[in-house]
């Protein structure tokens, strides 16, 4: 179990790492069009449509590892009374609800990414971009974090059993600002 927990945790990195990526990317780009616009007069027309492409890609990409650094907002009031096994407990019910969320969301974005590769949808702009290839990463970083739900939930299970050498468990940080 512990392996598996870290196979899907060094997925999740991987994600992270990616929309970092992503994130230098757009900032090229987006400096790219700065420069374009105030010593040439021009535009590269294509800024703000990938722009917003690799933001869609960024958040999917980095869903997972925020999960698992645990940067996601929570509501933490009930968590704040509840002690122990019980607050384990309490962790996991949440995961397991995010986990059929996360399902859900990867089946539904599986049928807007196909949709594209069927109808063969494109862009409206200028570049006419097959709207499939930047629709591809959805599901699969919906199914990530689906995988990271089940990772942290079974952290849980561990914790329950007193088994968590070699896993990283975040804690939950009680100040603001973790």
């Amino acid at each position: 179990m512990n392996r598996i927990i870290n196979i899907i945790d060094a997925l999740s990195g991987v994600g992270g790492w990616s929309a970092g990526v992503l994130m230098a990317i757009a900032f090229v780009l987006a400096i790219a069009e700065i420069i374009t616009r105030s010593f040439f007069g021009g535009t590269l027309y294509i800024a703000d449509e990938y722009s917003g492409y690799l933001m869609a890609l960024m958040t999917f990409s980095g869903l997972a590892y925020t999960l698992r650094e645990r940067g996601h907002i929570r509501m933490m009031f009930l968590v704040h009374i509840l002690k122990g096994r019980t607050k384990t407990i309490y962790n996991m019910i949440c995961l397991a609800v995010g986990f059929l969320f996360c399902i859900a969301m990867t089946v539904f974005a599986w049928d807007f990414f196909w949709d594209s590769v069927v109808n063969k949808s494109q862009s409206m702009q200028l570049s006419e971009t097959y709207l499939a290839i930047p629709q591809a990463i959805l599901p699969l970083g919906a199914a990530l974090m689906a995988l990271q739900f089940l990772a942290e939930f079974l952290k849980g299970v561990a914790v329950l059993r007193n088994k968590t050498e070699g896993l990283h468990i975040q804690e939950e940080a009680d100040e603001l600002g973790r």
